[in-house]
């Protein structure tokens, strides 16, 4: 094993210092924030063909608002912030960006252009950049080792519950008081948590019986974020972990925003029918029973898929730290096809439920990915590391998925529009009444350039496949605890 810095100044504790009913209240309250996280991180998904049509968006601009201005703060304020955490006090941190991102939320439902909606994205993002790090730093000192795989992929649930509330409450609540009242409602919850948050979060490191703890905290006030990257460049499994979910979640956040709408576009007969057979009502049926759908599956299939992959490297890990890549390169031979099939569909009450099935390999590499990259760094790093690794997951995935696919979108509806010879372009449909002629033919070109991008973004797992496969050759020499 290789020596480094940050190594040479701690060791790891031998077991953590928290009574285990503590342990699991703060693992609750942390998925708690978490899927308030996700929530109001999500609930924009179900929301964009309201806002698209009230705000008069293109593709192009839905992907950057919902991705590029999220991603650029959240993941910039990321490293530093975590090096805040490795030293500072992480509850404060915790409970403060809470607050930050909650607020954010409910602003949103002010906008009154594309601008003022980014700029509220923007500010969730600055608020959320100080959970994750901050929890997985949390997470690593309140758990032993031997269970830190499991505890940091039910953490990882609060992504698959925010997931199901987020579209859930959001479907319901637009379809019968508007995505406003949405953006309102989805920005409460969090800023109670707050309070809890600051009355009984506890900082492991007021407690006299983790020296261990404390020597780490000291020794990351004297790494700097150079020296840390330098350890990281060694560690060539930390970049496959990254790149890997990185490359899953450019699909899987792309296809989080533009997946509501194309089901709307194209499927509103079949929507409004499964609303009618599970005996959903009011306003706009439809769109409440795909946020519902949309949010159970995403929920399940996540649930199941977190579980799985944490258990799975807990328990065969151990043994082997090769089988931290096994799911990973297995369920996309399992999930794709089975997407594929759901996104020519018109069964909606089928269509929902096997999307449990691609929505379990969406999750599947969490446990593997946020319960390796801990051990590949000394405890003094591992709020940076996670803050890095969260930095090139969320800048591609997040950042740079959803704004490539409405360009993308954008472009292969400029495609149809050229082949069909109909004189129009994108930009010009955005100024077409919906009573014009023209109004059919901009929506229907829309839509093929919507399900163009969709089919073909999934062609993107081969990268992501690669990168997990290339952790077998590395992960056993790179594993320090």
């Amino acid at each position: 094993m290789t020596s480094t810095p940050a190594a040479s100044a701690t060791a790891p504790p031998l077991s953590s210092p928290m009574p285990v009913p503590y342990r699991r209240y703060a693992l609750g309250l942390l998925v708690a924030i978490y899927t308030v996280n996700f929530l109001d991180r999500q609930i924009v998904t179900i929301l964009i063909p309201d806002i698209k049509r009230d705000l008069n968006l293109s593709d192009s601009e839905v992907g950057a608002m919902a991705g590029l201005w999220f991603a650029i703060l959240y993941t910039t304020l990321g490293i530093p912030i975590a090096r805040w955490a490795d030293r500072g006090d992480r509850p404060f941190i915790m409970t403060a960006s809470l607050a930050v991102w909650s607020g954010f939320t409910v602003l949103a439902g002010f906008a009154q252009n594309f601008l003022m909606l980014a700029i509220s994205r923007a500010g969730v993002g600055v608020g959320e950049a100080g959970c994750t790090p901050t929890a997985h730093s949390l997470l690593t000192d309140y758990f032993p080792k031997e269970s830190r795989a499991r505890a940091l992929a039910i953490y990882s649930m609060g992504i698959s519950i925010g997931s199901l509330l987020g579209m859930a409450l959001g479907g319901i609540i637009a379809a019968n008081w508007g995505w406003r009242t949405a953006f309102f409602v989805a920005g409460a919850p969090g800023l109670i948590l707050a309070v809890v948050s600051a009355m009984t979060l506890l900082e492991p490191r007021r407690g006299s019986n983790l020296i261990a703890a404390q020597a780490a905290a000291r020794a990351a006030a004297t790494i700097p974020t150079k020296v840390a990257l330098k350890v990281l460049s060694k560690k060539p499994t930390f970049w496959f972990f990254a790149l890997g979910a990185a490359f899953a979640a450019t699909v899987s956040y792309s296809h989080s925003f533009f997946l509501a709408g194309y089901f709307l576009y194209t499927q509103p007969q079949g929507l409004a029918d499964a609303a009618a057979f599970y005996g959903i009502g009011g306003n706009n049926a439809g769109t409440s029973y795909l946020g519902l759908g949309l949010g159970f599956s995403a929920g399940i299939g996540g649930v199941i898929g977190s579980w799985i992959g944490g258990w799975w490297c807990d328990k065969y890990g151990a043994k082997d730290l090769r089988q931290f890549a096994t799911l990973p390169l297995i369920f996309p031979f399992i999930g794709l096809p089975a997407f594929w099939y759901v996104a020519q569909m018109d069964d909606m009450v089928l269509a929902m439920i096997l999307m449990i099935i691609p929505n379990i390999g969406v999750a599947i590499w969490y446990g593997p990915v946020y319960g390796g990259v801990p051990g590949l760094v000394p405890p003094a790093m591992r709020a940076t590391a996670a803050a890095i690794l969260l930095f090139v997951v969320n800048m591609i995935g997040l950042g740079a998925g959803p704004t490539l696919f409405g360009i993308a979108s954008d472009a292969f509806a400029n495609w149809h529009h050229t082949q069909a010879g109909t004189g129009l372009d994108v930009a010009t449909c955005k100024s077409v009444a919906p009573d014009a002629p023209q109004f059919a033919t901009c929506f229907a070109n829309q839509v093929e350039g919507l399900r163009n991008t969709i089919y073909w973004s999934t062609s993107i797992h081969i990268l992501s496949w690669i990168a997990f496969a290339l952790t077998i050759l590395t992960i056993r020499k790179d594993m320090e605890s």
